[in-house]
């Protein structure tokens, strides 16, 4: 996967950008270092909103409980404790496990104050952190922390998995058992008998419809062998131990 590559919810990435040198703006503050962002321009063309060039990036070390400290993603180089308003520094992402809770095109692209404008937005969170465990108070609403490829941060990502990657979204198909299913999402299951989803489908999958219309039979070969063998609970088993998260909200 590289920097335009695509994105599902549930996916399991490993993300970095590289180390970069800029300036601290203001010292370590209510859970905040304030730094001059090395990626982005200024869009002196937005008439709404008037972006300084400087980010304030949340330290989830620094004793506050808010729950956008715990999902930031970006590190300085020294730690921001050791950091004073004109130091010197570098400011990147470590490799980092996270999982994707939703993927957001925009089209036309987002006004934002800088430049480039993004046309996407990818929610993530890291690992160790669970959806559910946002209030709804939060900034975050909710579901994660939202990178955004494409907008001249060099990201880097490696799918490390992707959960029922041979299916599609809407895709109906029956389990082992006979029970007819649409798949909007590796944990989003919906059981065309109206009955209550309980441990989920049951493997081996048949293809049954892709976008509303009969399958290919490469398509339902390929949704066969890769539910073959396994469960619906080991694929839960094998996401949960990447993440150290909870699948659903």
């Amino acid at each position: 996967m590289t920097n335009a590559g695509d994105f599902r919810a549930g996916d399991v990435l490993s993300i970095a950008c590289p180390f970069t040198a800029t300036t601290v703006e203001r010292a370590l503050t209510w859970g905040n270092v304030s730094v001059h962002w090395p990626w982005w321009e200024i869009d002196s063309d937005n008439d709404f909103i008037h972006w300084n060039g400087v980010v304030a990036l949340g330290v989830p070390d620094s004793g506050y409980a808010a729950p956008e400290l715990a999902a930031e993603l970006f590190r300085t180089d020294p730690p921001p404790e050791h950091l004073e308003a004109g130091d010197t520094c570098r400011v990147g992402v470590p490799p980092t496990v996270v999982h994707v809770t939703a993927v957001d095109d925009h089209d036309p692209p987002l006004r934002t104050g800088w430049l480039p404008h993004p046309t996407r937005t990818v929610t993530v969170l890291r690992r160790g952190l669970s959806y559910r465990e946002f209030p709804d108070d939060s900034h975050l609403d909710g579901s994660g922390y939202g990178i955004r490829p494409g907008d001249g941060i060099p990201y880097t990502f490696e799918l490390l998995l992707r959960p029922y990657a041979s299916l599609h979204m809407a895709d109906e198909v029956a389990d082992a058992t006979g029970r007819a299913w649409r798949f909007d999402g590796p944990w989003d299951w919906t059981p065309f008998d109206g009955e209550p989803a309980g441990p989920g489908p049951a493997w081996p999958l048949s293809l049954l419809t892709r976008a509303g219309m009969p399958r290919s039979v490469e398509d339902a070969e390929a949704v066969a062998a890769s539910t073959a063998t396994g469960s619906h609970q080991d694929t839960v088993r094998e996401w949960m131990a990447l993440t150290e998260a909870s699948p659903t909200p």
